[in-house]
């Protein structure tokens, strides 16, 4: 017989989930009443509501919008494109090697899949450094410039999200039939066939959840595109395009919080309207 929680314990639980909450939401708080105020404002009381105002706020706006060396526009532009080649290519790529995984049940298999898995833990600062020289040399031998450039960048994003959709997918696929494959197989479907007609509409799901994920990550990124890109390069994403407002002597906060504040409203629409998604498919991917 299910017993009913104590009204205590649902208290202490609320207490414990609003102060987790405001912490969390507090670093948002101060980016958006921020946005409102003037740089001198931030300065005297950044936490307080003093000297905000909407007409404030949509000067900053302009200002923001309208600056030569934030350039918004391309810079949303560079965001944007980047971080959807990205994830349409995580989600094929890391679906067919997942798909590969499972259905080989080799001792190759098994490394391979383990060596994805050990990629997760390696902190990206261990490897920054010899990934700009490698990449340097790998430009100049194909012919293709990998530094200061969208492809570059994009095949880097390959690489680094690839561990963690792969370690999604597989756990996904792991609970789909196999017998829906082999009827497919004796219809006389090619391996292509199976894959991207039975298999990869299954996994629609459980691509939405790593789509999101990878994309909140792409999108936010500062540390690889500023390696990778460069500061002062002529291709910048949005949040190394904020850099054009911090100078060697002068902060303009208002105009970089403002900044920061469009960068961040496109991903938290998306989670909104994609939450349930991520939920459902971690679950679905746990379980099967």
């Amino acid at each position: 017989m299910n017993r009913k929680p104590k009204t205590s314990t649902i208290v202490i639980q609320t207490i414990i989930a609003i102060i987790i909450a405001a912490y969390v939401l507090f670093p948002f708080f101060i980016v958006l009443i921020n946005s409102f105020k003037t740089t001198n404002a931030i300065t005297e009381n950044p936490v307080g509501l003093n000297g905000a105002s909407f007409s404030q706020f949509i000067t900053n706006l302009n200002d923001v919008v309208n600056n030569t060396h934030f350039q918004f526009w391309s810079a949303f532009g560079t965001s944007a494109l980047i971080t959807v080649i990205s994830l349409v290519l995580l989600a094929v790529f890391g679906g067919m090697t997942a798909w590969v995984i499972c259905r080989n049940k080799t001792v190759w298999s098994t490394v391979i899949y383990f060596v994805f898995i050990a990629s997760m833990i390696i902190p990206f600062q261990v490897v920054m450094l010899p990934l700009i020289s490698t990449f340097r040399d790998v430009g100049k031998f194909i012919g293709i410039q990998m530094l200061q450039s969208v492809p570059g960048i994009i095949f880097a994003y390959l690489g680094f999200g690839g561990a963690m959709t792969v370690f999604i997918l597989t756990g996904f696929i792991k609970g789909i039939p196999f017998e829906l494959e082999e009827a497919a197989y004796i219809d006389g479907c090619l391996p292509e066939e199976v894959f991207f007609r039975i298999v990869f509409p299954m996994l629609k799901p459980v691509i939405m959840t790593v789509t999101i994920l990878n994309g909140m990550w792409i999108w936010n990124d500062y540390l690889l595109p500023s390696l990778m890109l460069g500061l002062n390069g002529k291709v910048k994403t949005l949040p190394v395009a904020v850099q054009a407002f911090v100078g060697s002597y002068v902060k303009q906060w208002n105009m970089i919080l403002t900044a920061a504040l469009l960068a961040i409203i496109p991903m938290i629409i998306v989670f909104l309207i994609g939450q349930k998604q991520i939920v459902q498919g971690m679950v679905d991917g746990a379980i099967k």
